[in-house]
């Protein structure tokens, strides 16, 4: 589905709010303010557009790139996108401990 809504990520880098761009069965593209190195895992929280729902995925960072985004003749700002694969629902009240990646200093 081709959707903008709003995200919360938070993993083992920190926490923040993106923009998710697209979404499937098997993951989401989603613009962040920070990239997150590849193989990275974090949760990403979201309600999709018209429903009160909301769903905590577990994601896994496999595709990382730079964007440069104009919008209504504002100055150029960068934007970071990644492309998340699904790797796990969370159910309501659960808590994961993500850990961060070997070898990952931020």
């Amino acid at each position: 589905m081709d959707k903008v809504f709003a995200v919360y990520i938070a993993g083992a880098w920190g926490s923040s709010f993106g923009i998710a761009r697209n979404i499937s069965e098997g993951g989401m593209f989603l613009e962040a303010p920070d990239p997150y190195p590849l193989g990275g895992r974090m949760e990403i929280t979201f309600s999709l557009p018209g429903s009160p729902v909301e769903l905590t995925v577990i994601g896994e960072v496999v595709h990382l790139c730079f964007l440069n985004r104009t919008a209504g003749g504002s100055p150029r700002r960068p934007v970071v996108g990644l492309g998340l694969r699904f790797c796990g629902f969370l159910e309501p009240g659960q808590e994961n401990r993500l850990e961060p990646a070997a070898g990952w200093l931020h």
